[in-house]
Order: structure tokens, then sequence, then C-alpha cells
């Protein structure tokens, strides 16, 4: 298995330059397809009294500044895969705003991975629910640019964040091709619970097994919390051993109770200081 039509849907100029950088970089050792996407929204103009009419030169401007944006993406995306020669292609799909365009969407459907920016809450980029979106809709992993400044590097070291569930184990296996070229892969568990079938020292290493028989270099580790956020602790270990890549499952519970009462899965779509692979 490896990633051969590599999806990188971009919001901004900002965002595409960083994204498609990681998508090139991937395209480059699997010698994949890389598929630029950009949705431009709609112009949306609110009317206050109920016989208002909207403003027309209001409305051309929002139109004028949405093309603007959609070139401006293109030319990032274009200008860095014609300079490093690499098969691509570009599509912009105008309706629903966000990655919720359906064009967006299909499109993903159809990819072996799929790229796009972390979310930043600071910033004029995706949205939380872009992103949720994507992990919900598409069905494929969806591998998250992390908002720190450096660019892609080989990726030598990934952190698994395991905690058995589906989810996880799904993201174990789309992330196959990065774990199998990585020099050392760590499943590691948060607060792992003691069984009667199973010491918390050992939990993931049937897991490990498995991986040993693709060639992966895995071993297992545990770590407590205390106290501190999942996510923290994930960031933490993430530094600590220099890993280039966490792999983790998204929304083990459900997307309402993540946004009332947050979770590890929002958490790391804003604050990974690495990329972060999440599959659903």
């Amino acid at each position: 298995m490896t990633y051969k039509t590599i999806v990188a849907v971009l919001s901004t100029a900002e965002d595409a330059g960083k994204v498609t950088d990681h998508a090139l970089a991937l395209a480059r050792r699997t010698g994949g397809h890389v598929i630029g996407i950009h949705a431009e929204a709609p112009v949306i103009v609110t009317l206050i009294a109920p016989m208002e009419y909207p403003d027309p030169n209001a409305v051309l401007q929002l139109q004028e500044r949405a093309q603007q944006q959609s070139r401006a993406v293109e030319e990032a995306f274009r200008s860095r895969c014609e300079r490093d020669d690499i098969s691509y292609e570009w599509r912009l799909f105008t309706g629903s705003a966000g990655y919720a365009s359906a064009g967006v969407i299909d499109s993903a459907r159809s990819a072996d991975i799929v790229l796009a920016a972390q979310f930043d809450p600071d910033m004029d980029g995706p949205a939380r629910e872009d992103i949720e979106d994507l992990l919900y809709e598409s069905g494929r992993p969806l591998y998250l640019v992390s908002n720190a400044p450096a660019g892609p590097v080989p990726i030598e070291r990934v952190l698994v964040a395991w905690n058995g569930s589906r989810e996880v184990t799904r993201a174990v296996f789309d992330a196959l091709p990065f774990l199998t070229a990585a020099k050392e892969v760590e499943i590691f568990a948060i607060d792992p619970p003691e069984t009667s079938m199973q010491s918390r020292d050992f939990c993931g290493a049937e897991l490990a097994s498995t991986l040993a028989r693709h060639g992966v270099r895995a071993t297992v580790s545990s770590g407590a919390s205390e106290g501190r956020s999942v996510a923290d602790v994930l960031n933490h270990r993430a530094t600590e051993i220099d890993a280039g890549l966490i792999v983790m499952g998204a929304y083990s519970h459900s997307r309402l109770r993540q946004r009332l009462f947050g979770g590890v899965t929002s958490a790391l779509m804003r604050d990974a200081r690495v990329p972060t692979l999440m599959s659903r």
C-alpha cells in the first residue's frame, strides 16, 4: 500500500503553500499525483430590514475578494507543483462554503489520503467544522499540517496514540506507509487500564506484533496523565521522542460531546505541534 492519489484541500494563500509543500514531499516519496482543491465560498450578504436589497457594489466587492483569494491559492499551488515537476491537477469548486462543498468531499473520497491545514482560531483559514466535515464525510485518512512554521521533514519517528478504539485501529492501518518508512514507531497508551487479561505495561503489544509482520519497528509504552489533558500528554511525548507524526483516531466520543465538553480530537486539531494523521 502507498499513497498514489493525494488530495490537498487549500483554504488561503498562506496555508496553501504549507499544505502543498507537505503534499509534494509525500508525492516525491510515493510517485503520487497531487490534486489541489479550493472551495470558493458563495457571496452572502446579511439583510436587516424585510424589504431591504443588498448593495450591488458590496456584493461585487465580496465576489472579487473571493475570486482574488482563489487565484492566490491556485498560484501558490501551481507554482510549487511546477517547480518540483510533480504530477498534479487543480480543481476549484464554488458552492456551499468551506470543505463541506460537495465537490471537495467527492474528490476527497477518491483519494488515498487528504491533507489540510490545522485549525487556528486566530487566523483566517479552515474552521473546525470544515475539518470535521472532511473526517466525517470523506471516509479517508486526514493528514493535518501543523501550524508550526517549519516545513515538511522526513518522518523518522511516529507516535501512535493508542486507546484500543475502532477509530485509532483504522488510523494505524491507514498510516502504514508512514509506519513502514519510519525508523521508530512508538505505540503510546495514556492511563491504560489494568485488567485480568493484560497488564497495562503491555497495552498495544498485540498491535506491535501485527505491525512487525509488515516490517514496522514498533515499541510499546504508556504514561500517566497526572491531571494533564490527553492532548498535552501527547504533545509532550511527541516532543520527547522527536516524533514527526502523531497517528490517532478521531472522535471516539460523539462530535456533540466533544463540542460540549472538549476532547482530544478538537484539541489536537488546534494545538498539535507536529503533523497529525486522523481517521474515523
